[in-house]
């Protein structure tokens, strides 16, 4: 099933999100809808609060960008119940866009390096190190679990630049070639 994509301005996108356990009504087939959802809509990672469900699971899914850089050849996770245990204090910039805030595009500065642990697709605990743009992926999704999106990082002048494309959004202004539901 492809899900519709929640956009900006809908309350489920700045709502802390709950623990799930392994008992989650069909969750190995809600992992799978939303990689396809992801990959329906072009993007490289997908939060539950992305498809309107208020739980901790977010998927990244890097292999297209293999062909530029093969360190990303393989990596496609699912995180259940991620907590980021550590950030490095070095930031790096780099841009960033979102499925949920469709034609805006921003660079932020997040951390270089992080350590992150979770639940896989088979409930089973792990605790990894990223960096560079696995880091920077993995932080964005994240994010939106804690009910943060990246424009939360941005400078308020560089907000105020896209105050009008917001504001579009939150009246439910889209256009884009996938499906959406807004507020």
């Amino acid at each position: 099933m492809i899900y519709p994509i929640t956009i900006y301005g809908h309350p489920v996108l700045r709502k802390e999100t709950t623990d799930i356990t392994k008992d989650y009504p069909n969750l190995q087939q809600l992992i799978d809808d939303m990689f396809l959802t992801m990959y329906r809509a072009d993007g490289v990672g997908l939060a539950a609060p992305q498809i309107n469900l208020s739980i901790r699971l977010f998927v990244v899914d890097l292999n297209i960008l293999a062909d530029e850089d093969p360190q990303f050849k393989g990596f496609k996770k699912a995180f259940i119940n991620p907590r980021i245990v550590e950030r490095s204090e070095e930031l790096v910039a780099g841009e960033e866009g979102c499925l949920s805030l469709p034609g805006i595009n921003e660079s932020v500065k997040r951390p270089k390096k992080i350590r992150i642990q979770y639940l896989n697709e088979n409930f089973e605990e792990c605790d990894e190190e990223y960096e560079g743009f696995k880091a920077r992926a993995i932080q964005h999704e994240y994010d939106h679990l804690e009910g943060i999106v990246f424009i939360d990082h941005i400078s308020p002048i560089r907000r105020q630049m896209n105050r009008s494309k917001l504001s579009n959004l939150v009246k439910g202004k889209v256009r884009c070639r996938y499906n959406v539901k807004t507020a």
